[in-house]
């Protein structure tokens, strides 16, 4: 458990040579941020330029540089909690006053500016994809939980590589994958689930400053349309379509199914279409006192009059001179969302919704993995291996009533 009272940040700068200097004690204004559908942390700070032993601290802290921000309670927390290379420096004089402002980004930054073009055949997998991208750009893969579908023929031309693995993931999703977070840890990059955190933390009461609550169907999606290649003509055909809230009028997403992509891949990923975009978005903005571990793709728990259950942290802002963070909260009314109803069979698949009745869920699927207690409630499959292993359904659930995210057994959902 982390002593918010006794948190202390730290911040290092490490010069061309490899040199460490602690410089916090000159540092206002300190904060970090990760944002969404961005993949890079931006790391500011404004510090007084006074002479040192070394010179100005302008000419230790220059554009290139890296900055190590830490945070310690000194009993349970002592860790890096961002870095950033110095991108912006823009030292002032004002009233007899100096001051030196930067801003950072780390080293996912790259991708962010860089254009690529790139193609991938028919049937490349997600991991070997993201694994090549960041090879050619010399970022090492550290951690990787995420999909490894195979997906159709992808091509991507004058393109950032900050946009092409997103939609790399997106579209991994929508064939059946766990959505995931890419992010960067000391310097290398990590591919975790979202959700996956191991400490889920619980904000009520007085460690709550402000919630705010907004829901909104302005980027709704109420029906996806299937078409299938154009002709010579340039002419496609209607497939199918999959209905989602049409009481919100129409408002129509076209899935064109790839040309070795079977029907049935393309009705999955059209529903996954309906489940992800066609759902009325619960947003919640709450600012509390700051727990400098918590990262963007984590879960918390919410507890307030205002709002209660479980948030996936869309974006978070850490204010170090206050001690407080900024964090904006996305919880899915999945299950509102209409299931397609054409197939009558009754064997559950990927992308239904199924009634959890509560136990245990699970690491991975094999036997001996970790378990730990999950409610009951609505869940959607998100993975199913019908190999023979001891926990072969992957459930995430679509609503606060239950907590399931993880492997579970045969039997335990209708």
């Amino acid at each position: 458990m982390i002593d918010l009272s006794n948190l202390q940040y730290r911040l290092v700068v490490v010069d061309e040579k490899g040199k460490r200097s602690k410089i916090h004690d000159y540092v206002e204004n300190l904060g970090w941020e990760e944002n969404e559908r961005e993949l890079s942390t931006r790391l500011s700070f404004t510090v007084r330029n006074d002479k040192t032993s070394k010179g100005r601290l302008s000419s230790m802290i220059k554009p290139g540089c890296l900055l190590i921000v830490s945070a310690t309670d000194g009993v349970s927390l002592d860790r890096e909690v961002a870095r950033g290379y110095v991108n912006s420096w823009n030292p002032s004089v004002q009233n007899g006053g100096r001051e030196l402002k930067c801003v950072c980004y780390d080293d996912l930054y790259h991708l962010q500016k860089s254009q690529e073009n790139l193609y991938f055949p028919s049937g490349t997998g997600t991991k070997s994809i993201i694994s090549g991208i960041l090879q050619a750009w010399g970022l090492s893969l550290e951690k990787y939980e995420g999909p490894d579908v195979a997906h159709g023929k992808l091509k991507f031309n004058n393109r950032y590589l900050s946009d092409i693995l997103l939609e790399l993931l997106d579209d991994a999703v929508k064939k059946g994958g766990q959505k995931c977070i890419l992010h960067a840890v000391k310097g290398k990059v990590e591919i975790v689930l979202r959700g996956g955190n191991d400490n889920v933390y619980i904000f009520k009461g007085d460690n709550i400053k402000s919630v705010s609550e907004s829901r909104s169907i302005t980027d709704l999606v109420t029906r996806v349309t299937v078409v299938g290649q154009a002709d010579d003509e340039g002419k496609s055909s209607v497939e199918m379509t999959l209905d989602g809230l049409t009481n919100y009028g129409i408002r129509q997403r076209i899935y064109t199914r790839g040309s070795e992509e079977t029907l049935e891949a393309a009705k999955s990923a059209a529903q996954e279409i309906l489940n992800e975009d066609g759902t009325i978005k619960k947003d919640v903005t709450v600012q509390s006192p700051d727990v400098p571990v918590i990262r963007k793709g984590d879960r918390v728990e919410l507890e307030s009059g205002l709002s209660k259950g479980s948030f996936y942290v869309k974006s978070v802002r850490h204010d170090a001179d206050s001690c407080s963070m900024t964090m904006e909260l996305e919880k899915t009314e999945r299950e509102i969302v209409k299931k397609d109803t054409s197939n009558t069979a009754k064997e559950h698949n990927v992308g239904d919704i199924v009634n959890f009745h509560g136990g245990t869920h699970y690491y991975s699927s094999y036997p001996g993995a970790k378990g730990y207690a999950a409610s009951p409630g609505p869940a959607k499959i998100t993975k199913k291996n019908g190999s023979g292993k001891a926990h072969p359904w992957h459930l995430i659930h679509t609503d606060s009533a239950s907590n399931v995210y993880g492997w579970v057994d045969d039997g335990t959902f209708d």
